[in-house]
């Protein structure tokens, strides 16, 4: 079977990849193992970012990792035996994270973001999935005066930007969030983000918008990804599925089919946890907050509270260790009412993540027709829509929404 482009992986990237071209005319196959929406893009905290200006960026202060090194930080945790593997990509990512350089990282980054809002309403309209979709921004909260005097330092970029951020007292923000408990000093309210009840849902309706268009939804290994005269084919139980192009977006299982290509790239995963729970009482929420010394956020989801942790530093398929989730959950039940977990076992997810904090998003040199999709890190539900267009216009040679060149596979030589 023939199309003009396969897309590989039917998370919210690839799903809104082939939505998009699909809605340009195009004839695609999208590829995945599992259903839409039930790995990466399922587990996240639900936020449709613009305001993420600032990278989750490797600590540079000596304190903080050395917090993170005896286990003291609850938004860290790290396997001993994954750290040879992770050195050099480490040192960069540590690097990268200068504060000079995390400017440059906002600059660039403001060119997506601007529009990851507009995007997902766009997508969400079509597909009918707005319901899923809230407005009212999400909640920071400071358990110490110095935490808030950090998070004051993004208030001059967030103006420039236009951007609102304002600070909150504690009984202001309780206000906002009546069952919290006012165990913070105090919080700071960004009001432009959305959020969403269902992050799997929502990918699943552009899938299911995708296959109305006409577009092919196949179950099937990606893995067996080869080249062919003049385009790329791959082969599933049911048949061969051929296209002139090929789009991998299989964040963190990118590098299974791309290593045995000849394609390196320096793409590691940070692998986070989550927990869904009741609510005591009539205890509830209106938006994600996030406890950031706590290092943890709780969000509303149509399957309860769900509690989602900061990074784990492991091997991608290393048995679960959620550590993490332990030591957030009691700092949580401080804050909110929790009631009973809701699931046997906790949620594990990797993020995808290059050491420069930016996606690769474009062709892959001196491969025609192979273009890359990957690395979103923590806002790959934000970006999704947003790269489904870029990567769109880019193939069908329309005027990009942001300049490609920041994102191109290609600077990692």
């Amino acid at each position: 079977m023939k199309s003009d482009t396969l897309v590989l992986g039917a998370g919210i990237v690839g799903t809104s990849i082939a939505l998009h071209l699909a809605l340009r005319g195009q004839s695609v196959t999208l590829v995945d193992r599992r259903a839409p929406g039930e790995e990466t893009s399922y587990g996240n905290a639900g936020l449709v970012e613009a305001a993420s200006l600032y990278p989750v960026a490797f600590p540079r202060d000596f304190r903080a990792l050395l917090d993170v090194a005896l286990g003291r930080n609850p938004a860290a945790n790290y396997h001993l035996s994954a750290l040879p593997g992770l050195t050099r990509w480490m040192f960069n990512y540590w690097r990268a994270s200068a504060p000079d350089r995390v400017l440059i990282y906002a600059r660039v980054m403001q060119t997506l973001l601007s529009h990851s809002i507009a995007e997902h309403d766009h997508l969400a309209a079509l597909a009918g999935a707005e319901h899923y979709f809230r407005e009212g921004g999400w909640l920071k909260l400071y358990r110490t005066p110095q935490g808030l005097d950090v998070e004051r330092r993004e208030f001059p970029l967030a103006r420039q930007y236009g951007l609102t951020a304002v600070e909150k007292s504690v009984d202001e923000a309780l206000e906002l969030e009546p069952a919290l408990r006012p165990v913070f000093h105090g919080a700071v309210l960004w009001s432009d983000p959305h959020s969403v009840s269902s992050p799997g849902g929502v990918t699943k309706a552009y899938a299911a918008h995708f296959e109305r268009l006409g577009g092919r939804l196949v179950q099937a290994d990606a893995r067996s990804l080869g080249a062919i005269p003049g385009g790329w084919r791959v082969e599933t139980a049911k048949g061969r599925h051929d296209a002139d192009r090929v789009v991998v977006a299989l964040g963190p299982w990118a590098r299974d089919l791309l290593d045995p290509l000849g394609v390196r790239v320096p793409l590691q995963v940070k692998r986070g946890y989550h927990m869904h729970y009741g609510a005591q009482g009539n205890a509830g929420l209106r938006r994600p907050v996030l406890d950031e010394e706590g290092g943890y956020v709780i969000t509303p989801m149509e399957a309860g509270i769900r509690l989602t942790t900061g990074v784990e530093f492991a091997r991608r398929d290393a048995p679960k260790s959620p550590v993490q989730l332990a030591r957030t959950e009691a700092l949580a039940r401080d804050l909110f009412p929790l009631g009973p977990r809701l699931e046997p076992e906790p949620w594990m997810g990797c993020r995808p993540a290059f050491p420069d904090m930016l996606p690769a998003i474009g062709p892959v040199p001196r491969r025609p027709g192979l273009w890359l999709a990957i690395g979103h890190q923590h806002l790959g539900f934000t970006l999704g829509p947003v790269t489904g267009r870029l990567v769109a216009e880019m193939m069908t040679g329309a005027d990009p929404v942001a300049d490609p060149a920041p994102f191109a596979p290609g600077r990692f030589g």
